[in-house]
C-alpha cells in the first residue's frame, strides 16, 4: 500500500470513529446543530492554523460544490442516527463505494461495467437485511442512504477538483458546510448550548480530527491515488465505526443484521476490487 493510502486509511479511522461520538451528542443537542457547531469550530481552527492560507478565491466555487455534498451527507447521516444505530450508520454509509461509479459516470465520464450493477445489487440486498427485511425501510436507514449518495458525489468531485490547492479547497467545504448548516438550523431547530461536558467532547473530536485533519488529508492525498483505490481504502470506515460502536457504545448486531452489513461489505469489496 502507498504512502498515501495509509494516510488515507488513517483518515478513514478518525471517520469511523466519529459515529459514536454523533450518537451520544444527540441526546444533547439538535442534529444539524451538531453540525453547526462542528463545522464552524473546524472553519475556526483551520483559519487559526494556517491564515490567509486557506482564503484563496479560485477555490471558493468549488468548495461551494464540496460544502454542499457535505451538507447533504452529513445532514442525511446525524438526522438517521436519530433513529439507526451507530453500526447500522456505519454500514449504510459505506455504500457511496458502490454508488460512486455511476455518479461518476454521469459527472466525469467513467465507464460503469457490469461489476457495479453487480456490486449495488448485493449492497442493496445487505441494505434491506440490515434495515429489517421489512416490506418498508425504517426512517434512519433511508436518510443514512441517501447520505451514500451524497458522499458518493463528494469522492467524485475531490477528485475532479484534485488539482487545486488543497488547504484553502478542504476550508472552503468546511466553511461552505458550516453555513448551511447553521441556515437551516436556525430555521428548523431549537437554539441551544450545550451544558454538559459530553456533547462537547464529540463536537470537538469530530470537528479537529473527524473534520479538520481527515478532510484536509483526502483533499491532500487523494490525489496520489486513484479513486477506485481510494474507495478501497475508505471501505474500511464501517468496520472502524462498528468498533467504535462496539467498544463505546456496547452496540451488537442480530443474526439478520449482521448478514446485511456482511452483504453490504461484499458489494463494497466486490466493487473496490476493479483498484487492484
Amino acid at each position: 500500500m502507498k504512502r498515501a493510502e495509509l494516510i488515507l486509511l488513517g483518515a478513514t479511522a478518525l471517520w469511523g470513529f466519529t459515529f459514536p461520538a454523533m450518537k451520544v451528542s444527540l441526546d444533547y443537542v439538535p442534529p444539524v446543530l451538531f453540525l453547526s457547531y462542528r463545522f464552524g469550530l473546524a472553519s475556526f481552527l483551520m483559519l487559526l492554523l494556517f491564515e490567509s492560507k486557506v482564503l484563496k478565491r479560485e477555490t471558493l466555487f468549488e468548495g461551494f460544490i464540496l460544502g454542499l455534498t457535505l451538507f447533504f451527507g452529513h445532514g442525511f447521516q446525524i438526522v438517521g442516527l436519530e433513529y439507526t444505530t451507530a453500526s447500522n450508520s456505519a454500514f449504510i454509509t459505506s455504500l457511496y463505494v458502490v454508488f460512486t461509479p455511476f455518479i461518476g459516470h454521469f459527472l466525469i465520464g467513467e465507464k460503469v461495467k457490469a461489476r457495479d450493477f453487480t456490486s449495488l445489487a448485493v449492497a442493496l440486498a445487505g441494505l434491506y437485511l440490515i434495515s429489517g427485511a421489512s416490506g418498508s425501510m425504517g426512517l434512519g436507514d433511508a436518510l443514512t442512504a441517501l447520505c451514500a449518495l451524497s458522499f458518493a458525489f463528494q469522492i467524485v468531485f475531490v477528485q475532479r477538483f484534485g488539482y487545486r490547492d488543497y488547504l484553502s479547497l478542504s476550508f472552503w467545504q468546511i466553511f461552505w458546510n458550516f453555513i448551511f448548516s447553521t441556515v437551516f438550523a436556525l430555521f428548523f431547530e431549537p437554539l441551544s448550548v450545550p451544558t454538559s461536558a459530553l456533547p462537547w467532547a464529540g463536537i470537538v473530536y469530530t470537528a479537529v480530527f473527524g473534520t479538520v485533519i481527515a478532510f484536509t488529508l483526502q483533499v491532500r492525498y487523494q490525489r496520489e491515488t486513484t479513486a477506485y483505490r481510494a474507495a478501497l481504502v475508505y471501505s474500511m470506515e464501517p468496520i472502524f465505526g462498528s468498533l467504535s460502536a462496539f467498544l463505546l457504545l456496547g452496540e451488537r448486531f442480530t443474526g439478520r443484521s449482521l448478514l446485511g452489513a456482511l452483504l453490504i461489505m461484499a458489494g463494497v469489496w466486490n466493487e473496490i476490487r476493479k483498484a487492484d
